[in-house]
């Protein structure tokens, strides 16, 4: 098991990048670059690819719809080289409501988009000539555009002709996708004991699609981490975000962290929590997330109790245990963490 954490998109980034060589030291092996609507990520990977030497660094996420499947590709193959082959592109869809509102890109077949970039990337690492027939269209057919394009391949050597590529995926059919071409898998809200009740199905159909030739797919999932004997009320602090997203990141209907999270089994507080997010009641919905779920979705407790969720995690298939260390100083923490899923 690897140990990950992430950058996230508020503050300071410069000042919490120039952190990131001591975490290295502390044992991190991969770094997460969050982007939604604030910086972008590339610029800000690029800078953390300067500052260390061995931690892969990977986007959580890109939006699959806010560039081309050939920037993407660019992006990825760029920041491998500035990295040294450290890179690891990480996609998901996002939203309607930011892909819609901030982008001005109409949000749709999420999962076929991000089959055919996965697709498309790979083939632009390998220095083929790309063309595609299918959503995106490589060179753009006769009748569109100038007619002046032509089928190219990527001037500079990329270098490696394979870099990871990991997706976000919640939903089922977007998991199936994730198991069978992708190199690794980005849930969220992870709860390691009931996640087999929710995307167990959906896993094992895409594995049984997957190509022999690639490596097994990486889980990356963990959560909040705090270790010590009086450190239990910490778990409190991810009530407005689990609360943000249950509640907040879509409508009723269309928001796949409330789905999510009623099927581990906490559908009326969903709902309600839902409900009180919608109306603007943000303090009532971040106290309406249930206890046990903030128990089972972190690893806060004494040191043998984190040393248990560990193992859950492990036993659940989780490659790569991404934690938010909750530590004056968090580099002794995720040293630490380091030392215990060693």
């Amino acid at each position: 098991m690897r140990l990950a954490t992430t950058l996230m998109y508020a503050g300071d980034p410069r000042a919490t990048a120039d952190t990131v060589a001591g975490w290295e030291d502390a044992g991190l092996d991969v770094l997460w670059v969050a982007e939604a609507y604030g910086f972008d990520a590339p610029t800000i990977m690029g800078y953390l690819a300067a500052k260390t030497e061995r931690v892969q660094i990977g986007s959580a996420i890109l939006p699959i719809y806010s560039r081309t499947p050939a920037l993407l590709a660019q992006t990825a193959a760029g920041l491998d080289a500035m990295s040294g082959g450290r890179a690891i592109l990480g996609l998901g869809a996002s939203g309607p409501q930011v892909i819609e509102g901030w982008h001005g890109v109409v949000y749709d077949k999420p999962i076929g988009r991000t089959r055919e970039i996965i697709e498309i990337c790979r083939s632009i690492w390998r220095r083929e000539v790309v063309t595609h027939d299918g959503l995106y269209q490589l060179p753009l057919p006769e009748g569109q555009g100038t007619g002046l394009g032509k089928p190219l391949k990527i001037l500079t050597h990329p270098v490696r002709d394979s870099i990871p590529v990991y997706v976000a995926a919640l939903g089922g059919a977007n998991v199936r996708m994730t198991a069978e071409v992708a190199d690794g898998w980005l849930p969220f809200l992870y709860v390691p004991e009931r996640a087999a009740d929710v995307w167990g199905a959906s896993l094992t159909a895409g594995f049984s699609k997957r190509d022999a030739a690639l490596p097994p797919l990486e889980i990356v999932a963990g959560g909040p981490v705090a270790i010590g004997d009086d450190v239990l009320g910490l778990r409190d602090l991810a009530r407005p975000l689990i609360a943000l997203y249950v509640g907040g990141m879509g409508a009723k209907g269309r928001n796949f962290y409330h789905d999510v999270v009623s099927r581990y089994g906490f559908e009326k507080e969903a709902d309600l929590i839902q409900e009180h997010y919608l109306a603007g009641r943000k303090k009532e919905a971040a106290a309406a997330v249930p206890a046990e779920l903030l128990e089972l979705s972190s690893l806060i407790g004494p040191e043998s109790y984190v040393r248990d969720r560990i193992a859950a995690f492990r036993e659940a298939g989780v490659t790569v245990l991404n934690v938010t260390p909750i530590d004056a100083d968090p580099q002794r923490l995720l040293s630490k963490v380091k030392e215990l899923i060693s």
